[in-house]
């Protein structure tokens, strides 16, 4: 279960360092992870196995549905298998960093599978949204929830 945001750097190659407490759960297979764009503008960070079901459903959906194509380009065309290096770092491609303009700063956050990897401009962009659902109303289900 991956949780918590953690404000991070990228070095000067590009690479993220996987804070040690998620590293074992995060490169569960030969120290490989996927990693991929999102329609938000982030990206997204997923153990293999967790990976795998949702590349296989998204690859099932009809290619001639223009939407679905568009979904297939996006999240299997920007899918990389990366390997965590000896210090736990694993390279972000140039081409998904110019997709979640990703600088220096980065935020690490985690989603329960997988995590979200967010520029720090796009970060505080999702920080205004979710307190902008205090005015907008809560989504239906979460009306009961009790924190």
């Amino acid at each position: 279960m991956f949780q918590g945001a953690a404000a991070l750097n990228l070095d000067a190659k590009g690479r993220l360092a996987i804070p040690s407490r998620h590293r074992d759960a995060l490169a569960v297979e030969n120290g490989q992870v996927v990693l991929t764009a999102h329609p938000h503008g982030c990206l997204l960070v997923y153990p293999v196995p967790a990976w795998t079901p949702i590349r296989d459903k998204v690859l099932s959906a009809p290619s001639l549905d223009p939407v679905s194509a568009q979904l297939k380009r996006l999240l299997v065309g920007f899918a990389q298998d990366e390997a965590l290096d000896s210090a736990g770092r694993v390279l972000i491609a140039p081409s998904l960093r110019q997709f979640a303009r990703l600088e220096k700063q980065v935020w690490l956050v985690g989603q329960g599978s997988h995590f979200e990897l967010w520029s720090d401009a796009g970060w505080q962009k999702q920080q205004e949204a979710m307190m902008a659902l205090v005015d907008t109303g809560l989504p239906a289900g979460f009306e009961s929830l009790a924190l």
